[in-house]
C-alpha cells in the first residue's frame, strides 16, 4: 500500500511513481482521460439532478450521473479502484442483489475507504453516496484530500439495517490529485458505501442550470394580443411592457433609523418587496426592564412597512443564545423563567397575529439551548405549539446558521435541522405551519454544496427561506454568486439580506454608506434586480395580434401604439402569478384591447 502523509500535510503523494503500482497508474489515466472528456462537454449536455432522499431504504437508488468521474460507482467490480484508507480493512459484499463497499477494523474517525481523482478549479462537483453502518445510528462525512488539505463535502446521519443519501458538493482552490474517504467519529461500527457519484460541471454548465431553473419556477410564458374595439387582431402593433412588482420576495433587515430618514426610506422601498426588524422585535428590545414593554419601535416600523407594501418577517419571539437575552432573565428562577417565557409567547404574538409572513419562534436553537437547559428537552417544541394556538395562520420558522454556509457535521446540519423540525412538528400534532429559516451569513462560498443542501431539505416540503444573507463585504462576487444560486432554486420562497443601516454601521455588511449611495455590495443587489425584473420592453405583435414572451413572476402594465389606436395613453394592467398547479410551458393569455 502506498504510504500516505501525515494528515493535514497537503501533499497526498498521488504521483509517487517510486509507490505507485501499475493497477494505480491505469486507474489515474482513466481518471484524468475522464476529466478530460467531462470537460468538453457542451453546456448543455447535463442537466442537474435536484433529487434527494430523506428515506433510509432497503435498497440505495442507482448513483447519479451514472457515477460521473467515480471509477467503479456501484462496486460491480470488485475493488476495482478503490482502496483501503488509514488502519481500515475493506472488503467486496453483496445482499440482496446489491453489492457495496465495507470499511471494517476502524481504529481512527478517518479509517475507511478511498479513491483517488484529479479535481480542476474550474469545475463544481456535486457528490452523492449511499452510506449504512453496521450497528445504531451516527454521522457519517465524505472528505476530499486535496493539496490545500481536507474538503468536506457533505454529511449523513447514518443507519445499520437500510441505506441512506448523503448529498454535498465542493469545489477547490488549485487544480490536482485528489483522494476521497470518509469518516465516523464512531469506530465501533463498519461503514458501508455504495452507488457513488462524483459529477463535475463548468461554470457554464451551472449557470445554465440557475437558468432553466428560472424560466421554469420563477417566470412564464405570456402570450399579448393586441385587438381593436370590435375584437380584431392589431397586426405590426408596438407592446411597451412595464412591471410595477415583483412577485419573488427579496428584501433586507430594516433598523429603526428607517423611521426618520427619508433618504433610507426612498433607498429601500424603491427596491425590496420584503423586510424584517434587526433587532427592534427582540426581546430585550422589547422589554429591557423586567414587567416593563414597550413595543412603540416595533409598532411604528410595522406601519412604515405596511404604508409601502413591505411583507414583515417576525424575528424573533425567543433566541436560545444565553447571551442575548433581556439582561434580567438569566438570574430568574427556573418556575419564574418558564412565567416569564409564557408572557413573552403571549405578548408579542397576540400583538401581532396575521400581520407577519413568518415567525422565528426560538432562534438557533441548533446552535443554542438556554431554554433547553432550564426548562427541559421540550421547551422548543412547547414554544412553537403556543405560538400556533395565538396565531395559526402564519408560517413558524426554525432558523439558524451553517446549515447551508459551513459543509461537513456541524450542529447545524440538513440531517441534524430536519431532525429537529421533526421533534418540534411531533408538538403541533400535523398542524401549523413550519418553515425552515437558513440565515447565510458565508464566509467563502461553497455554491455546490449549498445547492445540495437546499436539495435535501427540499425534500422535507416546508417552505425554505434565506433570512439572514451576508457576505464579507469585500468579496461582493460572493454575495452575487449566493443571490443567483438561491433565486434560482425552486425550493426557495424568499431571501432577506441581513443588512440594516445604522449611523455606527451595519452587522456586517452594508449595501449603501451614510448618503445611500450604493456599496459594491449594493451594486449587486441592483445588477441583479435589473435582472430579476423587465423594464423597458417592447415587442411587436404578429399577423394574428400576438406578442409572446416570457416574463417574471409580479404586476405589469402594458400600451399599445399602433396608427389605428386612438387613445394610445391608455394602460392595462394585468398580473403573471405563479402557481404549481400551472405547467411552466403553459402560456399565458392576456387580450389587450385598444
Amino acid at each position: 500500500m502506498q504510504e500516505r502523509s501525515p494528515e493535514g500535510s497537503g501533499n497526498i503523494g498521488l504521483y509517487n511513481n517510486s509507490t505507485m503500482k501499475v493497477e494505480e497508474k491505469r486507474i489515474l489515466l482513466w481518471l484524468l482521460l475522464c476529466a478530460h472528456l467531462f470537460s468538453g462537454l457542451a453546456n448543455d449536455a447535463l442537466s442537474y439532478d435536484y433529487t434527494a432522499s430523506l428515506e433510509c431504504l432497503e435498497k440505495p437508488h442507482k448513483p447519479q450521473y451514472g457515477g460521473g468521474i467515480i471509477l467503479n460507482p456501484e462496486l460491480n467490480h470488485g475493488l476495482k479502484g478503490w482502496s483501503a484508507f488509514g488502519g481500515a480493512e475493506m472488503e467486496n459484499r453483496a445482499s440482496g442483489g446489491n453489492t457495496f463497499i465495507v470499511a471494517h477494523s476502524r481504529k481512527q474517525m478517518n479509517d475507511s475507504i478511498s479513491q483517488k481523482l484529479y479535481l480542476h478549479k474550474d469545475k463544481l462537483y456535486t457528490f452523492s453516496a449511499w452510506i449504512q453502518v453496521s450497528s445504531g445510528n451516527t454521522p457519517v462525512t465524505a472528505v476530499f484530500r486535496t493539496n490545500s488539505g481536507p474538503q468536506y463535502a457533505g454529511a449523513v446521519f447514518a443507519e445499520s439495517g437500510c441505506w441512506s443519501m448523503l448529498k454535498g458538493g465542493l469545489t477547490v482552490d488549485s487544480s490536482g490529485p485528489a483522494e476521497l474517504y470518509f469518516e465516523s467519529e464512531d469506530t465501533s461500527v463498519e461503514i458501508w458505501v455504495d452507488s457513488i457519484s462524483l459529477q463535475p460541471f463548468t461554470q457554464e454548465q451551472w449557470t445554465s442550470h440557475q437558468d432553466q431553473s428560472i424560466e421554469k419556477t420563477r417566470k412564464r410564458k405570456v402570450r399579448l394580443q393586441a385587438t381593436d374595439a370590435h375584437g380584431n387582431p392589431i397586426a405590426g402593433a408596438k407592446m411597451a411592457i412595464k412591471q410595477n412588482k415583483l412577485n419573488f420576495p427579496f428584501g433586507s433587515a430594516i433598523s429603526k433609523y428607517i423611521l426618520s430618514n427619508t433618504a433610507y426610506q426612498n433607498w429601500f422601498t424603491s427596491r425590496f418587496t420584503v423586510t424584517v426588524f434587526e433587532n427592534e422585535l427582540k426581546w430585550y428590545s422589547t422589554e429591557w426592564s423586567r414587567g416593563k414593554e414597550d413595543y412603540s419601535v416595533p409598532d411604528a416600523m410595522l406601519r412604515f412597512a405596511k404604508q409601502h407594501g413591505l411583507a414583515v418577517r417576525g424575528h424573533n419571539i425567543l433566541w436560545d443564545n444565553g447571551n442575548n437575552q433581556p439582561s434580567w432573565v438569566p438570574s430568574l428562577s427556573n418556575s419564574e423563567l418558564q412565567a416569564a417565557v409564557d408572557k413573552r409567547i403571549n405578548s408579542v404574538v397576540r400583538r401581532y397575529s396575521g400581520q407577519f409572513i413568518g415567525w422565528d419562534v426560538v432562534n438557533e436553537n441548533l446552535h443554542f439551548s438556554f431554554f433547553e437547559s432550564r426548562l427541559g428537552a421540550k421547551a422548543t417544541g412547547v414554544a412553537f405549539q403556543k405560538t400556533r394556538q395565538l396565531d395559526g395562520r402564519t408560517t413558524l420558522f426554525m432558523n439558524e446558521y451553517d446549515t447551508i454556509e459551513k459543509s461537513g457535521k456541524g450542529s447545524a446540519s440538513p440531517d441534524k435541522y430536519l431532525q429537529k423540525l421533526r421533534e418540534i412538528q411531533s408538538f403541533l400534532r400535523g398542524g401549523g405551519n413550519l418553515g425552515i429559516g437558513l440565515e447565510g451569513h458565508f464566509r467563502t462560498p461553497n455554491i455546490p454544496y449549498m445547492r445540495s443542501a437546499i436539495d435535501k431539505l427540499a425534500a422535507a416540503k416546508f417552505p425554505i427561506w434565506i433570512t439572514e444573507l451576508d457576505v464579507d463585504p469585500s468579496q461582493p462576487m460572493h454575495l452575487d454568486q449566493v443571490l443567483r444560486e438561491a433565486h434560482a432554486h425552486p425550493a426557495i420562497h424568499g431571501i432577506v439580506m441581513w443588512a440594516a443601516w445604522k449611523p455606527e454601521g451595519c452587522f456586517r455588511m452594508c449595501l449603501t454608506d451614510g448618503n445611500f449611495r450604493n456599496t459594491p455590495t449594493g451594486d449587486v443587489v441592483d445588477k441583479l434586480l435589473q435582472q430579476w425584473t423587465h423594464a423597458g420592453l417592447v415587442g411587436t405583435t404578429d399577423a394574428d395580434g400576438f406578442f409572446e414572451t416570457s416574463l417574471f413572476h409580479g404586476d405589469y402594465e402594458v400600451t399599445i401604439t399602433h396608427p389605428t389606436v386612438t387613445n394610445p395613453s391608455l394602460i392595462h394592467s394585468f398580473k403573471v402569478a405563479s402557481s404549481t398547479d400551472i405547467s411552466p410551458e403553459s402560456a399565458l393569455l392576456v387580450k389587450v384591447s385598444a
